[in-house]
């Protein structure tokens, strides 16, 4: 049972729960009691303390009664000297903060009061008496931990002006401002307190009072330095404030915190800042010990001692318990942080050290730095990883590894600084190197040499190149090579062997990919790695994910070519992903689709270098494999390039690959080549004829929109027409979804806008049932076009925004884009410039993030025509040459970029009036869409020229380029605002009875084109 007296009386049973007392007078008998734990009370000194000079006429039955009630809730008893209470003094709250001042542990004594003492029995007639005792003890220790705490000017204010004759209070105060330079207040003080001295109680201060003042007067009392025992500082500290902000709020809750990170994360920089902006350190109570040099567990306590600047003799058996001795002694004198610096190696004697410290020093933390945790109670761990890294975005000035590298760069090469010149070599340096503070450092340190593009270029020998650490640092800190070996020579023999093995994996590994490619059951191998900082974690959906830093990864590689199981060990890991991807790749077509995407993106870095290596090494059949294991999941994501590369790669090594894939990626290859344009007819029915004939339409599903659609764009429309037949007799719900999407573009190709809209509905009916949302997303878009043209903008925007909705999902980055930017210029044509701007904006900052050049210039395209609606056409005119510009650099949009910039040409010169450019351009833009056959462009480009014509005051041109139009497309594109007004001004084209040939021969006529 406790109780409690600084406050208002309270009783606590053992396990916490609050006790009702009872009434007043029974609350005043506990009280009194408890002031004499386990010692009777006589019953006169009790009648006397409770009811003073006016007793009850029976005061001993009255006392009794008391008692009685109290019984029931407390232990008291009756002995031949008085009442007693069964509590110890330790549980009485009076007498430990009486213990606890006398220990000089101020703030936990003062912690108990709860206000002022004995608040609810003041009317006692002991209570007074008690409770001005009390008071002054507690005002007494205060006082003392403000003598020996920070200086705080505020709080001896507030407390100096509630006690204004309390000379050793007047004294702290007189100190504290003169420690921050306010002499004269201080001396203002001084003159305060003489005279309410004189005034209220006719004396003089004290000698200690005027001694204050004496020295403050002399200016004996100013600042004091600060005794630095940290290392030195001579860089700035850059990149960590929510870590420094985070591990302080942590100190102030644990006495034992350990920072952990592998070699090179900057854990002693860290720990050394943490110390310095500590409120100790400005007291001169934080010491730095740095255990890197220290060999032998024994050696330990020598080298705090060393550090503490103390020297000890005696026997050597013997120091580690006199050093410990003295260790405590100084810090114990009053709160103090100790820094333990470098303790993986000593790891099992630190802990011993720390927890044994900690034990015999009540006032003191600890702040370690290890590559594996300390693991004893009481620990408080703070992760210390890289810095952060770009990863494609465009503005990279806020990363903490970029100001770091920037910061050491400038000290070696006054002037350096990011610009176009650099950005790209800075971010790749940033990136390949982890963020890890001392490669960034070592790698700033070789521009005294070196350019930053021939850093960038040496990046893959990087234990060559980042050798130039500073001079007086350790050994093991010069070079980036001895930063990573002092973590390896303290692994185990299986340890070791996990370690080299894991290399095989770019991207990381799950515990199932570990086991089946590095060792079987390696759980807890592979958690002792974690521990010592060689492997770290992620968490994904609730699994860990394994993965090494790049540079433990290069070292553990070539670990693993000195040990001669390389072979073996990539072996399996390339039969692995094939597995893998044979498992998963079915997948990415159905209801799982993000389930497998999830997968792929988890595993694309291992699954690619599975597939490079397996290129390279010329194995055939599984390079065949793991292509097309993984190449629908890039066309999904829009990884068009790797997708690209990739096949040329694998098709280079010809009649050695089986002839169904063979055949698959050619057509894949022809089909990426052939958009937007069209493509050898004669090339690309060999081709289809070789799928059929090898058995290709059966095992790969994608065909069944690939071969539709590369004969269509080989303007052999018999022959897409075939394989759409084929493909919608699949037993593959999926080929059968993509036959009736490639059945649009041939139905709208042919101008039947009714057959390609039930088409389009087929197909996403049936993506949608097989759950595939890539072909869902891709419909509602084309659809969205559609309904754009009959004019009905809003039904348009909601299947945009359904696409969109979609596309996320995916993560498609080419597709969130694309639905966004189309998005943005359908809010255009409608008029609604505010929301158009609004979701270009929305579109640049999602392309932004993720680093997509070629997606960053079709926003310029999509930005200018959307500027071009609003009327601002000088933006849009200089966003029109930079996409001509990008575009042009761009392989996916080289081809569209002379068409697309000659149409955003033409509308900024129709709406600037320089009507006979317009016709120029619009020439340019007629003479591509109609060499490509693409007859919806073409009736976009024939529309714009009718536009033109009606400026130039030709409007029985303008009224025949509509037909035209009308004929190429099926239908006008009334959703066009321009077009919309031309017809509102001259009516509907009357419909002609030409072929689309003879249309587009009188379009390129009349656009002068030969």
């Amino acid at each position: 049972m406790r109780v409690e007296l600084l406050g208002p009386t309270s009783v606590e049973a053992e396990d916490g729960t609050p006790v009702d007392v009872g009434g007043a007078r029974v609350r005043m008998l506990l009280a009194r009691l408890a002031l004499d734990p386990g010692r009777p009370v006589p019953t006169g000194t009790l009648v006397d303390d409770l009811w003073g000079e006016q007793p009850p006429a029976d005061a001993s039955n009255a006392l009794q009664s008391l008692v009685s009630r109290l019984r029931k809730v407390c232990p008291v008893t009756l002995e031949p000297g008085g009442y007693r209470l069964g509590v110890a003094a330790e549980d009485v709250d009076v007498f430990r903060f009486d213990r606890l001042r006398a220990a000089g542990r101020l703030d936990e004594a003062l912690g108990l009061w709860r206000g002022e003492a004995l608040a609810d029995v003041r009317e006692a007639p002991f209570a007074a008496a008690a409770a001005a005792r009390l008071e002054e003890a507690r005002l007494s220790a205060q006082e003392s931990r403000f003598a020996s705490g920070e200086p705080d000017v505020a709080a001896l204010t507030a407390m100096y002006e509630k006690h204004p004759l309390r000379e050793r209070l007047a004294g702290l105060l007189m100190r504290a401002l003169c420690a921050q330079g306010r002499q004269s207040d201080a001396l203002r003080v001084y003159a305060e307190v003489r005279e309410r001295l004189a005034e209220e109680l006719g004396v003089d201060p004290s000698r200690e009072l005027r001694d204050v003042h004496l020295a403050a007067v002399r200016g004996e009392l100013g600042p004091r330095p600060v005794v630095d025992r940290l290392p030195m500082r001579l860089t700035s500290f850059v990149g960590r404030d929510d870590e420094l902000a985070d591990i302080a709020a942590t100190l102030g809750r644990a006495r034992l915190v350990t920072l952990v990170g592998p070699g090179g994360a900057g854990k002693t920089r860290l720990a050394t800042e943490v110390a310095a902006r500590h409120p100790l350190h400005g007291r001169g109570r934080v010491w730095f010990a740095a255990l890197a040099g220290v060999r032998a567990p024994e050696d330990l306590a020598g080298a705090v001692i060393g550090a503490f600047e103390l020297t000890f003799t005696g026997d050597p058996l013997r120091r580690t318990g006199e050093g410990m001795a003295r260790i405590a002694e100084v810090l114990g004198a009053g709160e103090s942080l100790l820094v333990l610096d470098n303790c993986e190696h000593l790891v099992g004697a630190a802990a011993e050290f720390a927890t044994e410290l900690l034990r015999r020093v009540p006032n003191l933390r600890v702040l370690a730095t290890s590559r594996e945790p300390l693991a004893v109670d009481g620990e408080t761990l703070c992760q210390v990883g890289p810095l952060a890294v770009p990863n494609g975005q465009t503005d990279v000035t806020g990363f903490g590894s970029v100001r770091l590298f920037l910061d050491r760069a400038g000290a070696v090469r006054p002037g350096f600084r990011l610009d176009e010149s650099t950005a790209d070599d800075v971010r790749q340096i940033c990136r390949r190197l982890d963020g890890m503070p001392l490669a960034l450092e070592l790698a700033a340190a070789r521009l005294r040499s070196m350019t930053v593009r021939q850093i960038t270029q040496r990046l893959d020998d990087r234990f060559r190149l980042l050798t130039s650490g500073s001079r007086t640092a350790l050994p093991r800190q010069r070079t980036l090579r001895a930063v990573v070996e002092w973590s390896w020579d303290l692994l185990t023999e299986e340890e070791l062997l996990l370690a080299r093995r894991f290399a095989v994996f770019p991207a990381g590994a799950d515990l199932a990919a570990v086991e089946a490619v590095c060792l079987p059951d390696p759980l807890y191998v592979l958690t002792s790695l974690v521990e010592k900082s060689i492997v770290d974690t992620v968490e994904i959906d609730g699994e860990p994910r394994y993965r090494m830093l790049e540079t433990i990864r290069v070292y553990a590689d070539e670990q693993l070519t000195a040990s001669g199981e390389r072979r073996e060990v990539v072996a399996r890991f390339r039969r692995y992903y094939r597995d893998l991807t044979a498992r998963w790749e079915p997948l990415i077509r159905t209801a799982r689709q993000l389930e497998a995407i999830e997968v792929y993106e988890a595993e694309q870095d291992n699954v690619l270098a599975a597939l490079r290596g397996a290129i390279d090494d010329r194995e055939v059949e599984l390079a065949a494999d793991l292509l097309g294991g993984t190449f629908w999941y890039w066309l999904v994501k829009g990884d068009n390039e790797r997708a690209e590369s990739s096949v040329r790669d694998l098709l280079e090594l010809g009649d050695l690959l089986p002839a169904d894939f063979r055949a698959t990626f050619r057509a894949m290859q022809l089909i990426m080549a052939a958009v937007p344009g069209v493509t050898d007819g004669d090339e690309v029915t060999a081709v289809i004829e070789s799928c059929v004939a090898s058995g290709a339409v059966e095992k790969y599903p994608s065909l069944s929109i690939a071969l539709p659609m590369l004969a269509f764009l080989g303007q052999n429309t018999e022959l897409a027409r075939r394989e759409v037949r084929r493909a919608q007799e699949s037993a593959d719900p999926w080929a059968r979804a993509g036959a009736e999407w490639a059945m649009s573009f041939i139905l709208a190709d042919e101008g039947d806008l009714e057959g390609a809209e039930r088409a389009r509905d087929r197909a996403y009916d049936r993506f949608t049932a097989v759950g595939d949302r890539w072909g869902s997303a891709m419909t509602l878009g084309m659809k969205a076009a559609f309904v754009s043209q009959t004019g009905d903008h809003q039904a348009a925007i909601e299947l945009y925004r359904r696409g969109l909705a979609v596309a996320m999902e995916l993560r498609s980055q080419d597709d969130v884009v694309q639905q966004r930017w189309r998005l943005a210029v359908e809010y255009a044509r409608m008029g609604d410039h505010e929301a158009a701007e609004r979701e270009i904006a929305g579109a640049e900052d999602f392309a932004r993030s993720g680093g997509n050049d070629q997606l960053s210039a079709l926003l310029d395209y999509a930005k200018a025509e959307v500027l071009l609606r609003a009327g601002k056409v000088e933006q849009a005119r200089a966003l029109s040459e930079a996409f001509r510009r990008r575009a042009t650099m761009s392989s996916l949009l080289s081809s569209f970029a002379e068409e697309w910039a000659a149409t955003l040409d033409a509308r900024v010169a129709l709406v600037g009036g320089r009507f006979g450019d317009a016709a120029a351009f619009t020439a340019t833009a007629i003479t591509t869409t109609s060499d490509r056959a693409d007859m919806p462009d073409l009736a976009g480009v024939t529309e714009l020229l009718a536009v033109v014509r009606d400026a130039e005051g030709r409007p029985d041109a303008a009224r025949r380029l509509l037909a035209l139009a009308q004929v190429i497309r099926g239908r006008l594109d009334l959703g066009d605002p321009d077009v919309r007004r031309l017809v509102d001004t001259h009516g509907e084209p009357e419909p002609l009875t030409i072929t689309k040939t003879e249309a587009l021969r009188e379009v390129r006529a009349e656009a002068g084109v030969d």
